[in-house]
């Protein structure tokens, strides 16, 4: 038994010896961190368990259809106490956001996450960079329950896969991810009707906020790098919310012969979420790291604050070199 097989077991143990159970995704929640939440929730509350699914921020609309997703909490009472507290796909506690304090309120820590260079923490640190997405980990702990995948769970789990491994366009998609969507497949689960719920089912402000940031997009004269972004002002006034961002860092991704994309979101006032995406080579973890983030080596992002323009050519400039570097 290896390292990672020791650490799903001494998991499933410690879930399967409590009754109070936190389970609590990441602020600004995506699908990978949603759909394990619910499908370990699910799985939890099937054996029995007193289960309290959590989320540091609301439910994007995107994944309201997921099953379970109305009992997400996004408080909980002071005098609350959980046997056992899962942080799924946080690399670091302040992801928990006003959640990290249960980490100390906890009788055991679980954490399930797959981001290289991340922090550890909990007292079962459940952390495989090879994962492509949490909801593999995730899979693989629920096979060591005594509790069968149903069609909700598998829904669940599903989302989770394809959102983090971009419908399996990444590099973090291993036959393991293809193996274990084939056996959610074999429950039955709509895949069809989530990929269309997924991505073709956009809400017209989502149209409109395109709209907008494709104006500012800019590519450097090699070619290599592009970017765009999106001011607070305009997204008030286009009553839109962080949702509507979701993916349109794909657009300067998709550009032939670029290979790092880059989006500004500005979050308050001087203060900015910068994705980095890269397609083929550059290893964006490390990138975003010089500015204090981290991430995957293909997907990663950070928080700045100061003057856009100024944001933009210190990231810029820090990117020409990492290009450079790996051109050598």
């Amino acid at each position: 038994m290896d390292d990672r097989e020791k650490l799903l077991s001494a998991a499933a143990d410690a879930l399967c010896h409590s009754q109070r159970v936190a389970v609590c995704g990441h602020v600004m929640p995506d699908g990978d961190c949603l759909g394990s939440v619910l499908a370990l929730g699910r799985a939890l509350q099937k054996l029995g368990k007193d289960v309290v699914l959590l989320s540091p921020g609301p439910v994007p609309e995107v994944y309201s259809f997921l099953p379970g997703a109305d009992e997400i909490r996004l408080e909980v009472k002071e005098q609350d106490e959980f046997d056992v507290f899962v942080s799924v796909d946080c690399s670091v506690p302040d992801r928990l956001g006003h959640f990290k304090d249960l980490l100390h309120r906890a009788g055991r820590v679980i954490t399930v996450d797959h981001h290289a260079g991340a922090f550890v923490f909990g007292h079962i640190y459940l952390n495989d960079p090879e994962a492509g997405a949490a909801g593999e980990i995730i899979y693989d702990l629920l096979k060591l329950l005594p509790v069968k995948i149903d069609v909700e769970m598998g829904s669940c789990l599903y989302v989770a896969i394809i959102t983090d491994t971009g419908s399996f366009r990444y590099d973090n998609t291993g036959p393991k991810t293809h193996l274990q969507v084939a056996e959610l497949m074999k429950l039955g689960i709509p895949a069809a009707r989530i990929n269309k719920l997924l991505y073709e089912e956009k809400p017209l402000v989502s149209m409109l906020v395109l709209r907008e940031v494709l104006k500012t997009l800019n590519i450097s004269p090699c070619g290599r790098v592009s970017w765009m972004s999106i001011s607070r002002d305009t997204l008030n006034r286009l009553h839109a919310s962080d949702e509507h961002v979701d993916g349109l860092i794909n657009y300067p991704r998709m550009i032939k012969g670029v290979e790092l994309a880059l989006f500004f979101k500005e979050m308050e006032n001087n203060k900015y979420k910068i994705s980095f995406r890269s397609k083929y080579y550059l290893d964006v973890n490390k990138l975003a790291s010089l500015f204090g983030g981290g991430g995957h080596s293909r997907a990663a992002g950070c928080i700045m604050e100061g003057d856009l323009n100024e944001i933009q050519q210190r990231v810029y400039e820090a990117a020409l070199i990492a290009l450079r570097d790996w051109s050598k």
